[in-house]
């Protein structure tokens, strides 16, 4: 069966609906969808051009003239605070004389991002403040020739979105279920939350959407990530409950799995790796969470984990600790991984410590889960190669009411991927 390795040229449609194929208690992926360029390059104009993505934290630039670097759906843009208005704001990293990059450097505070190729300038808020020699131009639009400002932009509970296509529904509305378990995350801190200084960058061979499957993925743990749980056995933690609890679908394509915490977590579960000291300060951050919420919701607060995909591609796991992820994909076997960590403005040093122990014991770099999940998703791609098999099953809990071990999750996110793989309304973005 051949589907889109030689695809016909312009539009590709139905694409979606030729690749997920759906039946009463099965559910298949055509590897095709993993492997194809011409799929990819229809992911791009279909999928990131149009749905809202992941620039940043409000957190990260808080002062007036900071910034942050990003590359959003495969596009150079960047976040400033406006020295004048306060709020955020987020350009095209292109400077409308002749395109060079204006922001240069990933982070930082600026009063005024001057293009090094021409010396074009332009403040915090976009507009065009000086250019030499500017009498040489005539009589130009200068108020026009401001740096272009992405179509759509929009936060929730600090968490900065963009769209690209200006008729996107509200952010609110896209971000459906999800919106209540972003509000567990940031409710848990008194005075908000904040992005730690530092980020982890690394690159996977494989495609994009395998670590989307991974990282809502409740039951390659035990097996994956044997060694991590040998290691909490060794040190007195019962993790004899494995993954126990739910997988949902949140609608719009974003997904959860919620489960009871096999592990301690700095809100506010303690374990024997955080020691015995440590007991008291979480039981005074339980006491808390109890008192503002109430027994029941201060419970799925401080004992469930979370791991949550906003579609399409960003990723809050609220585990040992919460880390935010970004992923976007280069080439159709190859993808970018971005994460910071996320954590209670003014926490006591040691429980800030605890946070980053347990972040980088577990989700770091070298830490023993982000290894472990780099080699399976490579290997997938690589087992692709081999052909003979058609076909990614992705059945499992579909005779049954879906726990977090079973792929509920995942078939959220390949519905809403066909439909959207499907549209033929969609006009180009700029």
């Amino acid at each position: 069966m051949t589907l889109l390795n030689d695809p016909p040229s312009g539009l590709i449609t139905g694409t979606g609906s030729r690749l997920v194929a759906e039946e009463p208690e099965r559910f298949r992926v055509h590897r095709d969808a993993m492997t194809s360029p011409a799929v990819l390059t229809e992911e791009q104009r279909r999928i990131f051009d149009h749905n809202w993505l992941y620039v940043g934290h409000e957190s990260e630039i808080e002062n007036p003239g900071d910034y942050v670097r990003r590359q959003v759906g495969g596009r150079p843009l960047f976040m400033v605070r406006g020295a004048k208005s306060n709020q955020v704001n987020v350009f095209h990293n292109s400077c409308t004389h002749r395109g060079a990059v204006v922001c240069r450097r990933d982070q930082g505070n600026a009063k005024v991002f001057q293009c090094f190729y021409h010396a074009w300038t332009f403040d915090s808020e976009g507009k065009l403040s000086g250019v030499p020699d500017r009498e040489a131009y005539g009589n130009l639009d200068w108020e026009g020739l401001g740096l272009k400002r992405v179509a759509r932009v929009a936060s929730y509970r600090g968490f900065v979105f963009c769209c690209y296509d200006p008729d996107v529904v509200e952010l609110e509305t896209y971000l459906a279920d999800a919106k209540d378990y972003l509000d567990l995350v940031v409710d848990a801190a008194p005075a908000g939350m904040e992005i730690l200084r530092g980020t982890n960058e690394y690159g996977i061979d494989a495609n994009w959407k395998l670590l989307v499957e991974n990282s809502i993925d409740g039951y390659h743990a035990v097996s994956t990530h044997d060694t991590y749980f040998k290691y909490l056995v060794a040190l007195g933690t019962d993790v004899s409950g494995g993954v126990d609890g739910v997988g949902r679908s949140l609608g719009n394509g974003h997904a959860v799995i919620d489960y009871r915490a096999p592990w301690g977590r700095p809100i506010a579960k303690w374990e024997p790796l955080f020691g015995d000291a440590a007991r008291v300060e979480i039981d005074r951050l339980r006491a808390e969470l109890t008192e503002r919420f109430g027994e029941a919701r201060a419970r799925w607060m401080c004992e469930h984990n979370r791991n949550l995909l906003v579609y399409p591609n960003l990723i809050i796991n609220d585990i040992q600790a919460v880390t935010v992820r970004t992923f976007m994909p280069v080439a159709v076997d190859r993808m970018i991984v971005t994460a910071w960590e996320l954590a209670p403005r003014n926490e006591e040093p040691d429980v800030r410590q605890r946070r980053l122990d347990s972040f980088l014991t577990f989700l770091g770099p070298g830490g023993f889960a982000t290894p472990d999940d780099v080699e399976a998703l490579e290997s997938c791609q690589q087992g692709f190669a081999s052909g003979g098999v058609e076909w990614n099953d992705i059945s499992r809990g579909m005779a049954r009411p879906p726990a977090a071990n079973d792929e509920a999750q995942m078939r959220a996110f390949w519905r809403r991927w066909r439909d959207d793989m499907d549209r033929d309304d969609l006009r180009s973005m700029p």
